[in-house]
Parts: structure tokens; sequence; C-alpha cells
């Protein structure tokens, strides 16, 4: 397993634990971060025998967004000039779940605050979960950047005018968690020195299920996301017909009939 010097990547039990880990900096994003989490995405897309994946940060942040030093001294720059198009490439490898079709099911557990970039970690979770010392901050405007695809992400998670008083506040808003829990943001508020316990309560619970009727199941909801109802169905009905011809789907009923713990394979 590849070893990572700003991010780390452990797994147990069928659950991946990604953890940002440059906590000197509230683990900022720099580019190095970047592309160790876009690798940490891909391990969890390709190893069969991870089921569910956990993301949160070391120390006392989940995020605090992009690397600001990264930003002032060209850090995440490239040799060449980006054209119109390379820049719209490049929002596409950023290195989260739905950018880089992480099929299996992600639950974010955020210890701290979370800004600025990491925000797309938060909204793009399965299963997003909060500290109770968790609180959310888009600085955009107030470094004299425009919040792009992190606000237009949050837009589908919350009411638009949250989304947009945080977003037009920049670094003068905080979200609480337990107003992020309000408006939807996150799913469930704990204890701070529960977080990680209950992340890997909710893995295990998503793991006592058939992988590839869960990962469908994800499939089939975010991808008829914004389509007319009968083009959705059409969508999950055909992750319903692959699943179907599984052995975990044969096992399902079986397991049940014989009044046993299901078996899966996912296969």
């Amino acid at each position: 397993m590849p070893q990572y010097e700003n991010v780390i990547f452990e797994t147990a039990e069928r659950v991946a634990t990604i953890t940002l880990n440059r906590p000197d900096r509230l683990n900022a994003m720099n580019r190095q971060m970047r592309d160790e989490l876009r690798q940490c995405w891909q391990q969890v897309k390709a190893d069969p025998d991870i089921w569910a994946v956990i993301v949160t940060g070391a120390g006392d942040a989940f995020s605090s967004g992009a690397d600001v030093e990264s930003l002032a001294t060209g850090g995440f720059t490239q040799p060449d000039r980006w054209t119109q198009l390379a820049m719209i490439d490049r929002i596409r490898l950023l290195p989260t779940p739905r950018r880089l079709n992480v099929h299996k099911p992600v639950i974010a557990a955020v210890n701290g605050v979370a800004a600025g970039v990491s925000l797309d970690l938060v909204t793009e979770a399965d299963i997003p979960i909060a500290s109770e010392k968790a609180y959310f901050v888009d600085p955009h405007v107030s470094l004299g950047y425009v919040s792009s695809h992190e606000m237009v992400n949050m837009a589908r998670r919350v009411p638009v005018a949250v989304c947009l008083r945080m977003a037009l506040l920049g670094s003068r808003e905080r979200m609480s968690a337990e107003r992020a829990m309000a408006v939807g943001l996150v799913t469930e508020v704990v204890a701070h020195d529960r977080l990680m316990a209950r992340a890997r309560e909710l893995a295990e619970m998503v793991c006592t299920n058939a992988p590839l009727a869960v990962w469908g199941t994800k499939m089939g909801i975010l991808q008829g996301l914004g389509l007319p109802i009968p083009q959705a169905e059409e969508i999950a009905a055909g992750y319903l017909e692959v699943v179907e011809q599984t052995e975990d789907h044969a096992e399902g009923p079986r397991a049940f009939v014989e009044r046993r713990k299901p078996s899966w394979k996912a296969r």
C-alpha cells in the first residue's frame, strides 16, 4: 500500500479511512495533498475489499481549505499558462468523490473547521456527520476569489438562501454544527470525542448490507438528480438489472428464508 506524506490511508474490516494530515496547517490543502487524496480515492474504487469510506482530518480541523500560502506563491499553478478549457478540466479533476465517480459510500466525519475547497468533501459525502465543535465557512470572497464549485455543490445540499448567505459573507459567516444539521448540510451532530466511533458505527452498518446493492443504489440516486422522474427511474432500474445478475442478489432472499445472516461476496 502506498505511503503518503499529507494523507493517512488505512483499511480495516472493509472500511477505508482517509485522514487529511497536515495538522500544523489545519489540514490546508496544498498541491501534494490534492494529488495524494486523488490517489486515495482511486485506491478506494479499485479495491474490491473496500466497501465504505470515512474521510476526516487530523488534529483539531477537518480542513481549513486551500493553503493560502501556496496560492500566494503559485504553489497550485502549472508550468504552462492555463487556457479556459484546461481550467475546466482542472476543476473536474479535483480530488472529491463525485468528480472521481466513487461509487462506494462515503462518510465525512467533520471534526473541526471545514472551509473553502474542503466543503466539497462534505457536500459530496453520502453520510456527513459533525462533531459539536465543527463549523463551516467559505472565505473565498474575503480573499478575492470567486466561490465556484464549492457553492454550486452547496446549493444542491442546502437551501439557496443559506448558500448565498455563506458565500457572500465570506469569512464573516461561520455556520455551527447545529445550524449545519438544521439546514441539511450534515445528518448528525455528536460529542467531539465520539465522532470517529460514530463514523465507524455507521460504516459498519452500511457494510452489513449487500455491497453491490448499496453501490448501485447510491449511483442510481445521484445520477438521477436533476432529471425528470421517468429518466431517473430508468437509470436506477439499470443498476437494479445489473445487480439482479449477481451472487449477492440470490444470497439475500436465501439467507432470509434460512433465518441467518447473509454472506455477502460483492460479486
